[in-house]
C-alpha cells in the first residue's frame, strides 16, 4: 500500500503517496498532528485537525502546492488546542466540517454515517465514534482513516475519557467501528509521540492493547491509570471555550 515515502521539494514536510489520494502530516513541532489530503489531479485538498498556532504556515503550504482548499474537518471538539478550522475556513472561504451532533459553533457543514464528501475522484466517509467526546467521528477514505483522539498507535492505546461529554462505557462500544474497516487503512491519529511512525489499522489490532481487550473492565482500569499519569490538561480552559463558541481569545498564553 505504503508506494514511496520523500520530502516535497521546498517543503520540510512528509508526503506520502497512497493511490490517488496524497497526504502531508503537516506539523514539525508537539504531539498534535495536521494532516492535508488532496487529489493530485483536481488539486483539490482537505485539512484536518488543523492547530492554530500554525495556521500561517498551513496557509502558505497551500498556496505553495497549488492546492484549491475545499474543507477543514475537525475530528472532535478539542480541548488541548485551538483548532484553526474557523480561521482557516473564515480566510479561504470553504466549508468547516464536523460530526452533525457537535457543540462547536462555527461549522458550516454537518457530516453523519450518510455522508461522502469528495476531493476530486478521492471520496470521504464518516463514522460516530464517541466516547473521548460525544461529537468524535473517524474520517475514511479509500487509504486512511484519521482517527483524532478515538484511537492512537501500539502502545499509545486510546484518548482519555474524563474530558468534557467524554464517556468511558461509550469508548469501549464504540470500538467495534473498528472491525467493519479493511486492516490496510493507514491509521493518522490526533496525537503521537515523537518518533512513532504511522502504521496501518491490521497491525494496530495486533499491537494497540486496547484493541485486545476482551472486557470493559479492563478498559476501564487501563483509563483510569492512564488519566492519572496523564494528570491535567494545561490548556483546556482557554482552548476549549474557544473550540465550543468558534472564537480566537484576545489573549492566548502559549503564543
Amino acid at each position: 500500500m505504503l508506494e514511496n515515502i520523500f520530502l516535497a521539494p521546498k517543503l520540510k514536510y512528509y508526503i506520502l503517496l497512497v493511490n490517488t489520494m496524497q497526504m502531508l502530516q503537516l506539523n514539525e513541532s508537539g504531539w498534535a498532528k495536521t494532516y492535508l489530503i488532496y487529489d493530485q489531479t483536481s488539486r483539490k485538498a482537505a485539512i484536518i485537525d488543523p492547530v492554530y498556532d500554525y495556521v500561517a504556515n498551513y496557509l502558505s503550504t497551500i498556496e505553495e502546492m497549488n492546492l484549491n482548499l475545499e474543507m477543514c474537518i475537525a475530528t472532535h471538539t478539542h480541548a488541548d488546542h485551538i483548532t484553526g478550522c474557523f480561521t482557516i475556513a473564515n480566510k479561504m472561504d470553504c466549508d468547516y466540517v464536523m460530526w452533525h451532533s457537535t457543540p462547536s459553533l462555527g461549522v458550516t457543514k454537518f457530516v453523519d454515517e450518510n455522508s461522502v464528501l469528495t476531493l476530486g475522484h478521492e471520496t470521504i466517509q464518516f463514522h460516530h465514534v464517541p466516547g473521548h467526546t460525544e461529537d468524535s467521528m473517524l474520517i475514511v477514505t479509500s487509504s486512511q482513516v484519521f482517527t483524532g483522539d478515538f484511537l492512537f498507535t501500539g502502545d499509545g492505546g486510546v484518548g482519555r475519557d474524563d474530558l468534557p461529554s467524554g464517556r468511558m462505557q461509550a469508548h469501549w462500544e464504540s470500538l467495534r467501528v473498528m472491525s467493519a474497516l479493511p486492516d490496510d487503512l493507514l491509521v493518522c491519529t490526533g496525537h503521537e509521540a515523537p518518533g512513532v511512525e504511522m502504521q496501518t489499522l491490521g497491525w494496530n489490532k495486533q499491537h494497540n492493547p486496547i484493541l485486545k481487550m476482551t472486557s470493559f473492565e479492563e478498559y476501564q482500569k487501563w483509563q483510569d491509570d492512564t488519566t492519572e499519569q496523564l494528570g491535567y490538561v494545561s490548556k483546556i480552559k482557554v482552548a476549549l471555550p474557544a473550540n465550543l463558541f468558534g472564537e480566537i481569545p484576545e489573549d492566548i498564553p502559549w503564543l
